[in-house]
């Protein structure tokens, strides 16, 4: 059985941001049946609809690599209790023009952290709602909001124990979205 292309979309643009290591560790702990790459938002300028006509090179680029993949993972900080603006203006780029976005019947996931206790509940349920509207069907359960993300990394930047046994059993589930999904 051959591996599912999953764009992983980091929502912090930060070098050193929490969600990018926690993106790094689901990479890791992926089964063997997803690969799974990071796929960078940080380069596309604002969209704009009048330049779909004449599109910036950085949007092509990212709708092209975004176009084969066949599922989406979200990994997400939570900004003033919502996601984001990078990831708000990578979802709009990536769905134009209209009739031709990239996310369209892609299997998704979403996991959100912050140092907070509720793990940014609000970046998360704030991405649910333009997926619906995008065509990509979320996977519910587990659910995965990591609060105290601070906290959970050792001097290497390796996950605590516990995370990591969560995640990889987040994973195993995703793993299960992506092939019951593709196979509808």
């Amino acid at each position: 059985m051959s591996s599912k292309d999953v764009a992983v979309i980091v929502g912090s643009l930060r070098k050193e941001a929490f969600s990018r290591k926690i993106a790094h560790a689901l990479i890791e702990l992926a089964p063997a049946t997803l690969k799974l790459e990071i796929v960078e938002i940080g380069a596309l300028p604002l969209y704009n609809q009048d330049l779909d006509t004449e599109p910036p090179t950085a949007w092509v680029q990212f709708r092209d690599r975004m176009r084969p993949t066949q599922a989406v993972l979200f990994v997400t900080p939570e900004y003033n209790r919502s996601m984001p603006g990078a990831l708000k203006n990578a979802l709009d780029v990536g769905s134009r023009p209209y009739g031709h976005s990239v996310w369209n019947g892609k299997p998704g996931a979403i996991v959100s952290c912050a140092p907070g206790a509720i793990g940014g509940f609000g970046a998360n349920q704030h991405l649910r709602q333009p997926m619906v509207f995008l065509n990509v069907p979320l996977m519910q359960q587990p659910e995965a909001y990591i609060g105290g993300v601070n906290k959970l990394f050792d001097a290497e930047d390796k996950l605590v124990p516990a995370t990591r046994e969560f995640l990889a059993k987040y994973m195993q589930a995703f793993a299960v979205w992506v092939e019951k999904n593709l196979a509808s």
